[in-house]
């Protein structure tokens, strides 16, 4: 059902010549189970025969968006953690008549996985220490050292962004000659989010430190709230003591600071560049790999 549920596990469905068999396979296998209150975008629910509670099986039914009206009707037994993008792409298979999916859509292999921890969760302060974010922008590439001794959650989060691609195609969105040059923003991105980096993205709690913000130093940029940040960050230009221990600085430039003082020295309508100035990528090495 376009935009609606993809449901698959009938075992019939495995043959080919069985089509008009579908979604008739695979029931009466299980007991009824409590139902869910609510069935939401992403869950997971056993089919079952209309009217037959005890009746569910192999076959099962995601839910593309929220389905109010079938609340407190089905055995949810499972939610999808990543993928929801390949769900929506299912829903919209053609379909004949009788709701049947006329275009081949194979669950190949179901692989059973421990939960995988969180990227960058489990890396001490000093293998954390060895990668370095290569930033491609328009000026040229920029490469960030990282001080995971001073602000680790700040450190691991950026190194989960930049994995996942977070950062990649925003712009610099705000240049303060002698102060900052800024990017980072998702307002400013080329294209939204997927809703695997969107989880990505959450409020950080403060790393304030010692860190001096001199040129060259890398900090998160926030609202008036401390516990603010997300994603935007700023790179110094000039000292700038006024933000010191009020902004958690996570990093340094160790090279290309001739790209960061282009950046710093683009035209500007007040502090927002007349031309857009590119975040293209950011890559992640390590030193000694």
């Amino acid at each position: 059902m376009k935009y609606g549920i993809v449901q698959g596990g009938d075992p019939l469905s495995a043959d080919p010549a069985k089509r008009e068999l579908y979604g008739t396979g695979g029931l009466n296998a299980v007991k009824a189970e409590p139902r869910a209150a609510k069935m939401t975008r992403g869950s997971v629910a056993a089919v079952l025969v209309p009217g037959k509670p005890d009746s569910a099986g192999a076959q099962f039914f995601v839910a593309v968006v929220d389905q109010p009206g079938l609340d407190g009707q089905y055995t949810v037994f499972g939610h999808v953690s990543d993928g929801m993008e390949v769900v929506h792409t299912i829903s919209s298979t053609p379909v004949d008549e009788k709701g049947l999916a006329t275009e081949r859509v194979e669950i190949r292999t179901v692989t059973i996985r421990d939960m995988p921890p969180e990227p960058f969760s489990t890396q001490t302060a000093q293998q954390l220490a060895s990668y370095r974010a290569v930033l491609d922008t328009s000026a040229g590439p920029i490469v960030i050292q990282f001080f995971p001794d001073k602000a680790p959650g700040h450190v691991r989060q950026f190194l989960r962004l930049a994995q996942a691609g977070v950062f990649d195609g925003t712009a610099f969105h705000r240049v303060v000659p002698g102060f900052v040059i800024q990017t980072g923003s998702l307002s400013s991105r080329a294209t939204p989010l997927t809703e695997k980096q969107q989880r990505l993205v959450h409020n950080l709690q403060p790393e304030f430190n010692d860190t001096k913000h001199v040129k060259g130093i890398v900090s998160m940029a926030r609202a008036d709230d401390p516990a603010s940040a997300t994603t935007s960050f700023f790179i110094c230009t000039a000292p700038a003591p006024a933000l010191d221990g009020k902004y958690s600085a996570f990093g340094r430039v160790v090279d290309g600071m001739a790209a960061v003082e282009a950046i710093e020295a683009s035209p500007r309508n007040g502090e927002t560049p007349m031309a857009r100035i590119e975040l293209k990528t950011v890559r992640l090495d390590r030193v000694g790999k």
